[in-house]
C-alpha cells in the first residue's frame, strides 16, 4: 500500500513524530515512461553528459552522475527512479564485479599480500570502526544505530577504482611506490565489497537474529564456493574450450553472458547478492586460457550498464534537500576526505613508506568510490538511515569524486608543501641519477627499462657504448642495479630527471615504452633543453607517428610495422629472393619513414577505437567510363590538397607503384589511395562525381 501526503515538494516536515520527505508531484513531467522512452532518455542524457565531461578532461563517470541529477525526479523530472530502472542498473554492478573477479589472481595476491591485507585491510577495518564513535557525536542531529554506523562505515571505506586507476595510468604512476600502495588498497576494498554486500542487508534484521542470519549466509557462501571451485573449476575450462572450438564469436558471447548471469541468478536464488555470483564467475574464468578474450568481450556490457547505474545513483539526489543542508553537506565532504587522507597516510608510514609517498597514497584514496554508492543504495533500500541523511551523504560522496581528479593532479605540489623531507628526497634521487651519469660522455639515455630497454642496453654494452636508464619500477631498478646495469629510479617525463641523467652530454635519447602522452612530455623537455639531441621513440603503430615527429622525434619505430617488415623479410628469403635485395627493400622502407607501409585495407574484423578511425588507411577506387576522373592526369585532380596520396594504379592487372602526376587515368583503372577516412571519402567523391 502506498500513502500519498500533500506538502511542498522537497521539504521535510514532521508527521506524527516522524520526518517525512515530500517528493515532487510527478504527475505531469515525471509521467510513467515506456521502457523504450526511458531507455532513450537515459541514453541521450548519458551521451551528452559524457561528451561534456570529456571536453573538460574529467572522468565519464562524473558525467553519468551529473546527468542523473539533472534528469532525475528531483530536478527536471525527465526520468523516474522506478524499480525497473534500478533493477536494470544493478546489472552494471554485476558486470563490474565480474571484471574484478577476472582480475583476481591468487599469484598476484600472494605477491602483494603484505600491502593488500596489511595496508588495505587496516584501512577498511579502521574506517568502519571510527564511524561508531563519530556517529555517537552526531547523535544530536541524526540518531544512528550501531547497525547503521557499521553499514555507513563500509561505504565510507570505499575509494574510486575507476577514477584513481585511470589517472595513475595516465600519469605513468601505476608502478611507482605510491601507485602500488594505492592499487593494493583498492584491491582489498574490491574484495571487501563481497562480504559487505551480504552483511549490510543482514543488519536490518533484529539483533537477536543477526548472528543467525550471518551464520546462514556464511554457510551458503561456503557451500557455493565449494561447489563452484571444486566442480566448476574442472568444468569451466573444458566447457569454454568446447565453445571456442566452434569458432563462433556470437556463440562465445552468448556463452559468456549465460555463465555470468547464470551464476548471478544462482547466488540470488541462494539468498545472496547477484554481484557475488558474478564475482565468482569471473574468478572461475580467470583460471582459463580465455581470460583476456572474455575481458575484452564483456567490456562494452560492463561500461554501458555501469554508466546506467551511475545515472540512477545521480537520480537519487534531491538538490532541494542538499540546499537546505548545505553546511552539513560540506562538513560531510571535508571531514571524510581529511580523515581518510590522514588515516591512510599514517598507515602507509607504518608499513614503511616515506612521508611523501604516504601523503600521495592518502590523496589518491581520500575520495568516495563506486561501491560506496552500491552500499548506500542498499542502506537506503532497507531503511537503516534517515532519508534526509542519505541524501546529504550521497551529495557529499558525489562532490568528493568531483574533487578527486584535482587532488591527484596537484598531489606533487601538496606533498612538497606538507612533507618536510620530500624536497630533500627528490634532491637525493636526482643526485643518484647524476652520480650514475657524471662520468659518462656521449652516452645514451634509456627512458624505461622494461624488456625493450634491457635488450637495448645489452646491445649497447656489446658495442662499448655507455648508457643511463631511468625507470619507475622500484623492484626492477633494484634487481637490475644489483646485476650491474646502469639503471636508476626516476621519471623520464620530469625535466630534473633528464638533466640529472646528463641530457646535455648525451649522444642520443631512446624512449622504449609505448606511451604517447609521456613520450610527448619527454620530447617537450628535450626540445627545450637540447633540441639537437637525436631522440628515438617506440610506439605501437603508425597512428601517432606524425604527432611524435612534429614534437621533435628524430626516429619513430612503430612495433606493428617493424614486425611486418621482419615477417616479410624472412618470407622473401625463404621464397628465394636474394638477401641483398631483401635488406635493401627493408632499408628503403625505413629511410622513407615507413611511408610505403603506412595504412592498410581495413576489414570487418579490425578492432577500431576513436583514435584509429582517424588514422591513415588504404582504399581502392575502380574507375568506369562514366567517371569524371577518366581521361584526366593524376596531378590535376588535386588529391594531395585534401591530404590523399595515390600509392598505385593497377591497369589490366599490372600495378604501377608511385605513379607520376602526368599519368592519364583510363576506364578500368584501379586507383589505390592513402589517407584518413574523411579525406578518402572526399577524394572518391572528386574522382567519381566531380
Amino acid at each position: 500500500m502506498r500513502w500519498r501526503l500533500d506538502g511542498p515538494p522537497g521539504n521535510l516536515q514532521q508527521v506524527r513524530g516522524r520526518s517525512i520527505l515530500f517528493l515532487p508531484d510527478c504527475s505531469d513531467p515525471c509521467r510513467m515512461h515506456s521502457p523504450l522512452e526511458l531507455t532513450l532518455v537515459l541514453l541521450a542524457a548519458a551521451v551528452f553528459g559524457v561528451v561534456a565531461f570529456r571536453m573538460l578532461q574529467l572522468p565519464p563517470m562524473l558525467g553519468y552522475l551529473a546527468v542523473g541529477i539533472l534528469i532525475g525526479p528531483h530536478a527536471l523530472g525527465l526520468a523516474s527512479d522506478s524499480a525497473q530502472t534500478k533493477y536494470l542498473a544493478e546489472f552494471g554492478v554485476v558486470f563490474l564485479m565480474f571484471s574484478i573477479g577476472l582480475e583476481f589472481s591468487l599469484s598476484k595476491l600472494r605477491a602483494m599480500k603484505r600491502l593488500v591485507f596489511g595496508l588495505g585491510g587496516s584501512q577498511v577495518v579502521l574506517s568502519m570502526l571510527v564511524v561508531l564513535p563519530a556517529s555517537w557525536l552526531f547523535s544530536w542531529l541524526f540518531p544512528l544505530s550501531w547497525q547503521a554506523s557499521i553499514a555507513l562505515g563500509g561505504a565510507l571505506a570505499m575509494s574510486s577504482t575507476a577514477i584513481v586507476s585511470k589517472m595513475l595510468s595516465e600519469r605513468m604512476e601505476l608502478e611507482s611506490e605510491h601507485g602500488r600502495n594505492i592499487i593494493s588498497v583498492l584491491l582489498f576494498q574490491d574484495l571487501a565489497v563481497v562480504p559487505l554486500l551480504i552483511v549490510v542487508p543482514a543488519l536490518s534484521r533484529d539483533p537477536a537474529d543477526l548472528v543467525a542470519a550471518l551464520g546462514v549466509a556464511t554457510v551458503k557462501i561456503v557451500v557455493a564456493l565449494g561447489l563452484i571451485f571444486f566442480l566448476g573449476q574442472r568444468l569451466m575450462s573444458r566447457w569454454f574450450h568446447i565453445v571456442a572450438a566452434r569458432r563462433s564469436q556470437e556463440l562465445f558471447m552468448l556463452n559468456l553472458l549465460l555463465v555470468t548471469l547464470g551464476m548471478a541468478a544462482l547466488t540470488e536464488r541462494l539468498g545472496l547478492s547477484m554481484a557475488l555470483g558474478a564475482f565468482l564467475a569471473g574468478m572461475l574464468i580467470s583460471e582459463t586460457p580465455y581470460r583476456h578474450q572474455v575481458e575484452e568481450d564483456i567490456k562494452p556490457f560492463r561500461d554501458v550498464l555501469l554508466g546506467l547505474f551511475f545515472v540512477t545513483i545521480g537520480m537519487l539526489l534531491n538538490v532541494q534537500v542538499v540546499y537546505d543542508h548545505v553546511w552539513l553537506v560540506l562538513g560531510l565532504l571535508l571531514v571524510p576526505i581529511l580523515f581518510k587522507l590522514v588515516l591512510i597516510a599514517l598507515l602507509a608510514r607504518a608499513f614503511g613508506s616515506r612521508q611523501g609517498v604516504a601523503i600521495r597514497t592518502g590523496l589518491g584514496l581520500a575520495q568516495a568510490g563506486e561501491f560506496g554508492f552500491v552500499l548506500l543504495n542498499q542502506i537506503d533500500g532497507i531503511g537503516l538511515v534517515d532519508p534526509v541523511l542519505t541524501q546529504v551523504i550521497l551529495a557529499s560522496m558525489l562532490l568528493s569524486m568531483l574533487v578527486a581528479p584535482f587532488l591527484i593532479q596537484y598531489s606533487d605540489a601538496i606533498v612538497l608543501r606538507f612533507a618536510a623531507n620530500e624536497w630533500l628526497m627528490q634532491s637525493l634521487n636526482m643526485t643518484r641519477i647524476a652520480a650514475q651519469s657524471l662520468q659518462t660522455e656521449k652516452h645514451a639515455i634509456i627512458c624505461g627499462f622494461g624488456r625493450s630497454g634491457q635488450n637495448l642496453a645489452h646491445l649497447l654494452e656489446r658495442e662499448g657504448i655507455t648508457y643511463v636508464a631511468l625507470d619507475l619500477d622500484p623492484d626492477r631498478v633494484r634487481e637490475a642495479a644489483a646485476a650491474g646495469d646502469t639503471v636508476v629510479y626516476g621519471d623520464a617525463a620530469r625535466r630534473e630527471a633528464l638533466i640529472a641523467a646528463g641530457l646535455h652530454r648525451a649522444a642520443a635519447l631512446i624512449i622504449t615504452y609505448a606511451n604517447t602522452p609521456s613520450a610527448l612530455r619527454v620530447l617537450h623537455h628535450v626540445q627545450e633543453l637540447a633540441p639537437a639531441l637525436p631522440v628515438i621513440v617506440r610506439t605501437v603503430d603508425d597512428s601517432e607517428l606524425d604527432t611524435l615527429q612534429k614534437a621533435g622525434a628524430t626516429e619513430v619505430v612503430p612495433e606493428i610495422i617493424e614486425g611486418s617488415l621482419m615477417l616479410a623479410s624472412h618470407a622473401l628469403v625463404l621464397l628465394g629472393v636474394p638477401m641483398r635485395r631483401v635488406v635493401r627493400g627493408v632499408q628503403e622502407a625505413r629511410d622513407a619513414r615507413y611511408s610505403l607501409l603506412r595504412g592498410y585495407f581495413h576489414g570487418r574484423d579490425d578492432e577500431e577505437d576513436m583514435v584509429e578511425r582517424d588514422t591513415v588507411r588504404l582504399h581502392a577506387v575502380s574507375l568506369g567510363a562514366e567517371h569524371t576522373a577518366v581521361g584526366r592526369r593524376l596531378g590535376l585532380l588535386g588529391l594531395e590538397r585534401i591530404g590523399v596520396e595515390v600509392t598505385a594504379v593497377r591497369r589490366r592487372g599490372i600495378p604501377a607503384f608511385d605513379p607520376e602526376p602526368d599519368t592519364v587515368l583510363e576506364p578500368g583503372d584501379i586507383v589505390v589511395l592513402r589517407g584518413t577516412p574523411e579525406a578518402l571519402e572526399a577524394a572518391e567523391e572528386r574522382m567519381i562525381r566531380d
